[in-house]
């Protein structure tokens, strides 16, 4: 019998129990929707951070502490870690070749009001490099100044969403914020960025100069044991060769810096961007085969679904089978006509569950809240995967067909 006549009688079948077809193949349509959504939406978040990371420039290295908080340990205590500022200015003397530039960084939240109107931010007190250190773009006004730090000046550049949340559609430069109490002038607005990967999002802070903080802001909540702490010092290297040769220079300087021996635990970390890269995309790549597995655990579902309802079909139509094998259908064509049904169901489902899932990542992308990326190999597998469950939970009920006895089958009541 001709595949053609085969798919003539699947459809014929499936038509006849319209609403029991449409119900064997719902399991296999979510199953793929989801699939392809969770897998579309798990690499666009990938690919944002990837490029909200690469965007800060792929030749920086970050500074930072080894050690976040105090807790108790066994035979003494656990020790937060400090990076001082200090340290920046040793690294500022001492790294001279390959170094394009190097900024402290300290911040804190506080709670930022205009008018009526409050919210609780980073308040980052920088230098004027850091705003080419981490590719930041201004979209009115300016950024913080050398001289501005000199002179300890009272101003201050907002995130574009900062500047939203207080302002609206105001133009917030030359007014006035109050920072716990102490007014500042906004000169400046950065264009939107997004979340760098490393201590938030830029579009959801307030930068002051660094020096103001210090001694006007951030009061002993910025320093330890009488010494000025930094949460962070970024370091711009020219070219990417470079860059584990400073690496090596930051941690001996350091290191030295902070009287650790080399057999001692680093109380702090030189991180690259490119390490950084590594480590957020490996645990989104994580999540989403996370995610795929639990989407696929519905497409087994789906499948258990469709063996059933092809069990009870098999049932429903024994003297059916028997008479065809009476006239001379082989196991073969019985086989192949059984199995090309349930192969229809996981293509019909297969094709209606990528629409579906495609237009739930598409919304979620209109949205603006959810990532998501739509690529071809995440709805081939979807596909490819619907088409293995509809083969493999569609042969026992095929084999099941096929080995009927011919009288037994016609016999059947």
């Amino acid at each position: 019998m001709l595949f053609s006549e085969n798919f003539k009688i699947a459809i014929r079948a499936l038509r006849a129990n319209k609403l029991r077809s449409v119900l064997t193949m719902l399991g296999i349509v979510i199953g793929v929707a989801t699939v392809v959504a969770l897998l579309s939406i798990g690499k666009g978040a990938t690919a944002s951070i990837t490029s909200s990371i690469q965007s800060n420039g792929s030749n920086l290295l970050t500074v930072s502490p080894g050690k976040q908080q105090a807790g108790p340990r066994i035979g003494g205590s656990q020790q937060a870690s400090y990076l001082y500022y200090s340290d920046y200015e040793l690294l500022q003397r001492s790294l001279v070749n390959n170094v394009i530039a190097i900024v402290p960084v300290y911040r804190s939240s506080y709670l930022v009001k205009y008018g009526n109107d409050s919210f609780s931010v980073n308040v980052t007190g920088v230098t004027r490099e850091y705003q080419e250190t981490n590719s930041y773009k201004v979209a009115s006004g300016r950024f913080i100044s050398d001289g501005d730090n000199k002179s300890q000046t009272l101003v201050a550049v907002l995130g574009s969403q900062t500047a939203a949340d207080l302002f609206g559609g105001l133009n917030p430069i030359g007014k006035i914020i109050s920072v716990k109490g102490v007014k500042f002038e906004v000169v400046g607005v950065l264009a939107s960025k997004g979340s760098s990967g490393l201590g938030g999002s830029s579009d959801d802070a307030v930068f002051i100069p660094l020096e103001t903080g210090y001694n006007k802001l951030f009061g002993s909540t910025a320093t330890y044991n009488d010494k000025r702490i930094v949460n962070s010092v970024s370091v711009s290297v020219e070219t990417p060769e470079a860059m584990d040769t400073v690496s090596a220079q930051i941690e001996f300087l350091i290191r030295r810096s902070h009287k650790l021996t080399f057999s001692d635990e680093l109380d702090f970390n030189v991180l690259s961007q490119a390490d950084l890269l590594s480590t957020l995309t490996s645990v989104t790549q994580t999540l989403t085969i996370f995610l795929g597995a639990i989407a696929g655990i519905s497409l087994l579902v789906g499948g258990i679904g469709i063996m059933n309802i092809m069990l009870v079909s098999v049932t429903e139509r024994t003297k059916e089978i028997g008479l065809r094998k009476a006239v001379g259908a082989t196991k073969n064509q019985i086989l192949t006509q059984f199995l090309i049904e349930t192969m229809t169901l996981s293509v019909l489902g297969g094709i209606i569950g990528i629409l579906l899932g495609v237009g739930l990542a598409l919304l979620f992308k209109a949205t603006g809240l959810i990532a998501s990326v739509i690529t071809a190999d995440s709805i081939l597998l979807a596909f490819t995967f619907a088409l293995a469950i509809g083969v493999f939970f569609g042969l026992y009920p095929a084999f099941r067909a096929a080995n009927l006895h011919p009288m037994v089958a016609l016999r059947y009541e």
